[in-house]
């Protein structure tokens, strides 16, 4: 009987899952005219939310790319500058023989910005906004700029 009464019960919060569980998805594209930059693109990701009608649920933002990043941080000028400086001092560009990876490429160095900064992150969605901290902004970081690439938006909720 319990056996019974516990299908039952799993079957009946599948059903309730698949019917309240939204998921969205948008691609975003850019092009760093530079070989490094920071892209400020929470607009772009609010406007996601927007399109996609979840109220509550969280929204997963990642690089598409292994040489870039998506991050959380301020969008401070000075700050952006600071990162520059230090990832240019842990992973420098040059010289380039340096790095083994660079047989047949130059950019070992930006496999290693990206390790460091990371590849997504994950915010949660209250009341249809995105629950960010006082200063906090999504962040694209390029690291071997020059060339279209993209970043992935996926939100599941309701």
């Amino acid at each position: 009987m319990m056996e019974k009464f516990r299908a039952a019960m799993a079957h009946s919060f599948n059903d309730t899952l698949e019917k309240t569980m939204q998921s969205y998805r948008k691609q975003l594209k850019f092009v760093v005219p530079k070989r490094r930059g920071f892209i400020n693109i929470t607009p772009d990701c609010e406007e996601a939310l927007r399109e996609s009608g979840i109220s509550e649920g969280l929204m997963l933002v990642n690089a598409m790319h292994i040489t870039a990043s998506v991050f959380i941080n301020d969008d401070e000028a000075g700050l952006h500058h600071d990162y520059e400086v230090w990832l240019e001092k842990l992973a420098p560009h040059e010289p380039v023989s340096q790095y083994r990876h660079n047989g047949y490429e130059d950019n070992a160095d930006a496999h290693m910005k990206r390790q460091i900064m990371g590849r997504e992150v994950v915010v949660a969605i209250t009341a249809g906004r995105l629950d960010f901290g006082t200063w906090e902004r999504i962040f694209y970081g390029e690291f071997d700029g020059r060339r279209e690439k993209s970043v992935l938006i996926k939100i599941i909720g309701d």
